[in-house]
Order: structure tokens, then C-alpha cells, then sequence
């Protein structure tokens, strides 16, 4: 069975967990932790410090060497809040990729949420119908509202335990103007989870280093941490200096320096929430990333169709956002994903292209949202800089140069415009006719079509689109496809011809 490595490099240290994988679950070979503080003074300056970076790979080749000793077949590096606010996150980058020829990749807020929520409940189960996840890191706080498990609504707040205790805490131990200010701003930023007020949840699950900190200070039973028992802590802590803070079990000088400012955060959720206390839960995004990546493996069909749903989901929302009509987005996506298979031994595009196919036919019209006019350039921002849960900023360019070029704009597999997207790109025109043909056959944005038919000619490589059509027909959608058999002939070096079928 394949062994995953999962690297999740955050503000106050670098975690690794090397787990094997077995049926639907995994067994844990090797978990790492050490701190790093790479996001000190990063959200000040917005600049990581050059002995951070030092640092942090200096312990990227040691997680290297265990990745090598245990013969982990594939790994993913993940970095947070800290790369995603300092201007210079490239030197990082690249030194990592030299000294270790891993690829960091930056992750939003929303998506480090989104991948807390699946390790959390991949290794999980609750009775509560409705949960409030809660994962309080250096930089950010990202909380998640799931609902059966799948994610209502997801927030990503600037209320990580290193930020906040740089901005407000100067002193040792703070002092009384200095809570102050650290309250009101918890407080106020809180203030915009109105969801969450009108939603109610009634359970919360804690994920990270501050949480389990907590959980170990107040003595919890099987990760069970009360309301009173941190409230009481907060205002213990914030009276003693950080040698004092130290001595409790759980923070030790790892972490003595910054729980005043997450223990305000926990006690303010709890507080505005009323809910009786917290749920501490050893898993995170680590566990997130792992059960991704077995999603990418055969065998793992739950872990995809969760995959999938979560990357759905956020497709429709931000369609919807944008006023798309999706009936007729609906229709484009199934005939994408119809001729995707009946041209299955023509295009050889991999298995994710059919995805990016259909998310693409969903989301072609956001453009049209600001102007028709320029609507596929406005099309191509949109997608480009749109958080969209599940996908890759990589897969988002997919995405967004897909219904970039639904407009006049006809790339060949080496144009140069391409090039940024390597190897993936060389495959996108043959996408783009897919999808091109797929727009073509609902044109009148009726449904006229009603069923299609791929041949080869006897003795030729050209083939023949056959169309079958109601009793109003589907000329336009003829006339729309013939536009494109000039493109289909550059890209596949072979004729399409459509035509109706012969009527009864």
C-alpha cells in the first residue's frame, strides 16, 4: 500500500506526518513537529526573517531524510499564513526546492479550513447534526460550520495566536490597556460570522497547537475541554509571566509566549457562541492533505466523491453568486462531459480534465456578470482570483483560460500564451474545442438537442456529428458547430462534420 508524507509549514512551527495507507484508513509511520516561528515579525513587516528561513529548512531536510528512510511514495507541502503575507515567500520557496526538490504550495485560508474539515472528519465520527470547527493558528483562525458533514459556511479570520500577540502584547506579563485592546479586536472581528449567530451550533471541534494546549492545562477528560475551565484559565494566564506560564502542562516554553492571546480567542468564541465548551481534536490539516491525496488513488471512492462534492459546491456557489443561468450552464456541462467520452480515443486528456470540463462549463458566464462586452476577460479574472474550495490555484488558470477562450481567442497546443502552465497547457486546446462544441450544441439555449452521435468515415479519419433534435429543430445549433470544425481540424489534424439526423 502507498506511504504519504504531508508537510503543513504554519507561523509558530513545521509538522510532518508520514502515514501508510490501508483500505479507507491509515496507519501512522512517523509525525514530526518543530518549532520555527516563521511568521515572527511577518505580519508587521511582511517579511519572513532570514534566520526564520534558515530555520524551517533546516528542518525541511531533516523531514527529507524520513520521507527517504521510509520510502514515501509521494508527498505534498503545504504553507499558510505566513508565505501568504510576506513579500519575500519566494526565497523560502525556492530554497526549499533546491535543498529538498519539494514544491511549497501556499494555500488560502478557506482552503486550510476546507482541508481541517475533511482530516477531522475523516477520522471522526459525531453524533451532533450541526458542528463549528475551530483551528487557531499562528497567523489565522479558521473556523468551518458543517452540517452532516458537509461544510455550510467557512471563515478565515486574522486572529492567529503569533499575530496577536505581536500587535497587542508587548509586555510580560500584558498589561491591563493591553487585554483590553485584544478583546475588543477578537470581539470585533467575530462580529462577522452572522452566519454562525443565525445557525447556532451547539458543538465545537478545536484542532492545533493552542487548542491542545488548553485541553492539557485544564486537565480534560477524553478531549473534552469546559467554558468555565477556560475562561478561568485566560484570566490565570494573562496575570503570570511567560516563565510562570511555562510551568502549566501542555504549554511549556513552546508555546508560553502566545497562549494569552489564543486562550482570549477560545474564551470569546465560547463566550458569543454559548456553547458549553470544546472538543479537542489531535487531527488538522495534515490529516486533511493525507486523505486527499489518497482520493487521487483507486479504491478511494468516498474520499473522491467527497472531493468532488466539496469542489462542486463551490463552483455553484460562486455561478450562483454571479447570476449564471444554469439550466442552460447544466446543459453545456453534460454535453462537455458526453463529448469528453464519445472523444475518449481522440483527445487522450487525462481523467481530470472531464472535471475541469465541466466546472468550466458552469462558470463560463460569470463574465457577463460586470459587462457583456469583454465578458470572457472578465470571465478569466473572475475565475483566476475567486477562491474556489478544492482546487488548485494551478487548476483555477485551467479553469479561467478554458472560458478565457470561449471568445474569439483559438490557442494551438504550443501557443505561447500557454507556456506559464507547463505541460497542462499543451493539453488545453484540445479541452477548449470539447467545450467550444459543447456551447455550440446548446447555442438557442433551449435544449434543442436532444442526443448526439460520433462515427469515423469508412476510410477516412474524418468524422461525422450527428445530431437528433426536437420538432423546432436545431439549425442554429448546426450553423454553431460548423464555426468550430475549422479549430477541431487544427487541433486533432482530422474533419467534423455535423449534420442532422434524418427525421421519421
Amino acid at each position: 500500500m502507498p506511504v504519504f508524507a504531508a508537510i503543513d509549514i504554519g507561523a509558530n512551527s513545521v509538522r510532518l506526518k508520514i502515514a501508510r495507507q490501508q483500505g479507507r484508513k491509515f496507519r501512522v509511520l512517523h509525525e514530526d513537529r518543530e518549532v520555527t516561528r516563521l511568521g515572527s515579525d511577518v505580519f508587521e513587516s511582511h517579511r519572513l526573517a532570514p534566520e526564520a528561513i534558515a530555520r524551517t529548512i533546516k528542518v525541511l531536510r531533516r523531514f527529507h531524510k524520513e520521507t527517504q528512510r521510509l520510502h514515501v511514495d509521494a508527498v505534498r507541502v503545504l504553507a499558510t499564513s505566513p508565505l501568504r503575507e510576506a513579500r519575500n515567500a519566494a526565497e523560502l520557496v525556492n530554497w526549499a526546492r533546491l535543498a529538498t526538490g519539494w514544491r511549497i504550495e501556499t494555500i488560502s485560508g478557506l482552503e486550510e479550513g476546507r482541508l481541517i474539515h475533511r482530516g477531522v472528519l475523516a477520522h471522526h465520527r459525531f453524533h451532533a447534526r450541526q458542528l463549528l470547527l475551530v483551528d487557531l493558528g499562528g497567523g489565522s483562525c479558521e473556523i468551518t460550520l458543517s452540517r452532516k458533514g458537509r461544510i455550510q459556511h467557512l471563515f478565515t479570520l486574522p486572529l492567529g495566536a503569533v499575530r496577536l500577540t505581536e500587535a497587542f502584547l508587548a509586555h510580560d506579563p500584558p498589561r491591563t490597556a493591553e487585554l483590553k485592546r485584544l478583546r475588543e479586536v477578537i470581539n470585533g472581528e467575530l462580529d462577522r460570522l452572522a452566519p454562525l449567530r443565525r445557525a447556532g451550533p451547539r458543538f465545537m471541534v478545536a484542532t492545533s497547537g493552542t487548542a491542545a494546549a488548553l485541553a492539557a492545562a485544564t486537565g480534560a477528560r477524553r478531549g473534552w475541554v469546559e467554558r468555565d475551565e477556560v475562561a478561568r484559565l485566560a484570566k490565570v494566564l494573562a496575570r503570570q509571566s511567560a516563565r510562570q506560564r511555562a510551568r502549566w502542562q501542555g504549554i511549556g516554553m513552546r508555546r508560553c509566549q502566545i497562549i494569552v492571546a489564543g486562550a482570549a480567542v477560545f474564551t470569546a468564541l465560547l463566550e458569543r457562541g454559548n456553547l458549553s465548551g470544546f472538543f479537542y481534536s489531535p487531527c488538522g490539516l495534515r490529516d486533511g492533505v493525507l486523505a486527499e491525496m489518497a482520493a487521487s488513488q483507486a479504491g478511494a471512492s468516498t474520499a473522491r466523491q467527497r472531493l468532488g462534492h466539496d469542489r462542486e459546491a463551490a463552483v455553484l456557489a460562486l455561478a450562483r453568486h454571479y447570476a449564471v443561468d444554469l439550466r442552460h450552464a447544466r446543459r453545456i456541462q453534460n454535453w462537455a462531459f458526453k463529448l469528453f467520452d464519445l472523444l475518449r480515443r481522440y483527445h487522450g486528456l487525462p481523467a481530470a480534465y472531464r472535471e475541469w470540463l465541466g466546472a468550466a462549463a458552469l462558470l463560463h458566464e460569470v463574465g457577463g456578470y460586470i459587462n457583456s462586452s469583454g465578458r470572457w476577460r472578465h470571465a478569466h479574472y473572475i475565475i483566476a482570483n475567486s477562491e474556489i474550495l478544492g482546487f488548485r490555484p494551478e487548476e483555477r488558470q485551467i479553469l479561467a483560460l478554458l472560458s478565457r477562450c470561449l471568445g474569439s481567442y483559438q490557442p494551438l497546443p504550443h501557443d505561447r500564451a500557454l507556456r506559464p502552465l507547463g505541460a497542462a497547457a499543451q493539453m488545453l486546446p484540445r479541452a477548449l474545442v470539447l467545450l467550444r462544441l459543447a456551447r455550440g450544441l446548446e447555442q438557442s439555449r433551449r435544449g434543442a438537442v436532444t442526443a448526439i452521435r460520433i462515427r469515423r468515415r469508412p476510410s477516412s479519419a474524418a468524422l461525422r456529428l450527428t445530431l437528433s433534435a426536437g420538432r423546432r429543430g436545431a439549425a442554429l445549433e448546426q450553423w454553431a458547430l460548423e464555426k468550430e470544425c475549422g479549430y477541431f481540424r487544427a487541433v486533432f489534424g482530422r474533419a467534423l462534420t455535423p449534420a442532422m439526423a434524418e427525421q421519421d
